[in-house]
């Protein structure tokens, strides 16, 4: 029964987990890079310390301009806003700055959102130090567009054409050849509600042949 357990998890690992090294979990180097225990300990054996799990950081990072974000770019008077803000609740303006006390934390943070329309997220508070870091990351712009609709404003090759709107097939808009599809069995169904005005779909008719 231990065992059938042992075996379950190992197999929950393999699924899901990935190695901050980039090797996939597997027997084989789960087993060999295991934390010792006690009665090894005792005599002598103790085994390396396993690579830390980080399948979900992994996952976050491919998918990042997916995420829902608001768009930011710094205002022309960012400077001058901050240097009013460190002036007033910090006492100076220098980068080498640090910002350790939690009050001061709190006012500055809540100075800087208020008067720019930025705020600091949560995952990034344990980052921010000193006043430097908050220059930099105020002076950072958030562009929310995915790839694709950033290739608009690119200066593409001349070779390359990129169609944005997307054609869907309907019999009765294509008429180049009487409304005839290439694909005979294949319906253009829109289940999206975003889309289903936009796009409107046909459920094709299948002849079915003479017998």
């Amino acid at each position: 029964m231990h065992t059938q357990i042992q075996w379950k998890n190992m197999a929950a690992f393999m699924r899901h987990g990935v190695f901050k090294t980039g090797q996939l979990v597997s027997s084989k180097n789960l087993l060999a890079k295991s934390y010792a225990t006690k009665a090894e300990k005792r005599k002598g054996i103790d085994r390396k310390v396993g690579p830390k799990i980080d399948s979900a950081a992994q996952s976050l990072a491919a998918k990042g301009f997916l995420r829902s974000q608001k768009e930011y770019f710094p205002p022309p008077d960012l400077e001058s806003k901050l240097l009013a803000i460190f002036s007033s609740v910090v006492g100076t303006t220098t980068n080498e700055t640090k910002v350790s006390d939690i009050n001061v934390r709190f006012k500055l943070f809540s100075e800087c959102s208020n008067q720019i329309g930025h705020t600091v997220p949560n995952s990034m508070l344990h980052h921010i130090e000193t006043l430097g870091d908050i220059r930099n990351f105020y002076n950072t712009p958030i562009d929310v567009r995915t790839p694709l609709d950033k290739m608009r404003n690119m200066e593409l090759p001349e070779n390359l054409h990129v169609q944005y709107e997307y054609h869907r097939f309907h019999p009765d808009t294509d008429t180049l050849f009487g409304g005839k599809t290439a694909f005979n069995e294949s319906s253009t169904i829109v289940t999206g509600l975003k889309y289903k005005d936009k796009y409107p779909g046909h459920v094709q008719k299948i002849k079915m042949p003479h017998l």
